[in-house]
């Protein structure tokens, strides 16, 4: 399990002073990834469009290319910018399987300067029940001190 305040601490270090969005998220994506063995795939879903997402920067095999708001864990997140903690992705209406072995997921909204959405984190583990709120509360910390200030 993640060292979480460990974990914020680089992230803010390696991200200090930096804006863009995509360069900010490729580097959370990649300490995120590999601080925690429950990470199977980490990464980003961009707001491209009216109600429409688009892989950004991740880590582990391939994802879905796009995901509207209406479909999915991820689209879940955007409409209702709310954290979604799924402990079992079969379980889930309308899931969307972008790989075969993912048992759990969790997907914060991350937002920009002004409030503004920019994307989900989608962190998908090969792990039942592999997330709960501690995760949550610590990551939507992470997301707020990258991009709060992008």
């Amino acid at each position: 399990m993640s060292d979480y305040d460990d974990l914020a601490a680089r992230i803010r270090a390696l991200c200090a002073g930096e804006t863009d969005e995509v360069a900010l998220m490729a580097t959370v994506a990649c300490e995120l990834h590999h601080s925690d063995d429950r990470f199977d795939w980490t990464g980003f879903y961009r707001v491209v469009g009216p109600d429409l997402l688009k892989i950004g920067p991740y880590q582990g095999g391939h994802g879905c290319l796009v995901i509207p708001f209406s479909r999915g864990v991820c689209g879940a997140a955007a409409r209702t910018g709310e954290v979604q903690i799924v402990a079992d992705v079969e379980a889930f209406p309308g899931h969307i399987a972008c790989s075969s072995s993912t048992r759990s997921e969790i997907v914060l909204p991350v937002t920009g300067a002004g409030g503004r959405l920019i994307g989900v984190l989608d962190i998908d583990s090969d792990r039942p029940d592999a997330f709960d709120q501690a995760d949550a509360t610590a990551l939507t910390a992470i997301l707020s001190g990258v991009f709060g200030a992008a």
